[in-house]
């Protein structure tokens, strides 16, 4: 199911997280060459994506939502 991103947090590894409208939180990497967002890098790319919605596979198994700090 297509959710948009309403904001970002770090995980405990630095890793950032994309909080999504349904509850839910999804790891957005750049790890090249395997995994390519660039935008993820940077503030204003992160700003840009806010409202572009990813797919949650969590909404689909109708998993609980998350905790976010």
């Amino acid at each position: 199911m297509q959710q948009p991103i309403i904001g970002y947090h770090k995980d405990e590894q630095g890793h950032w997280v994309a909080q999504l409208h349904c509850g839910h939180n999804q790891h957005v990497r750049h790890d090249p060459p395997l995994i390519t967002r660039e935008w993820v890098t940077t503030q204003s790319g992160r700003d840009a994506m806010l409202g572009h919605k990813l797919e949650c596979k969590k909404c689909d198994e109708h998993a609980p939502l998350d905790e976010r700090p």
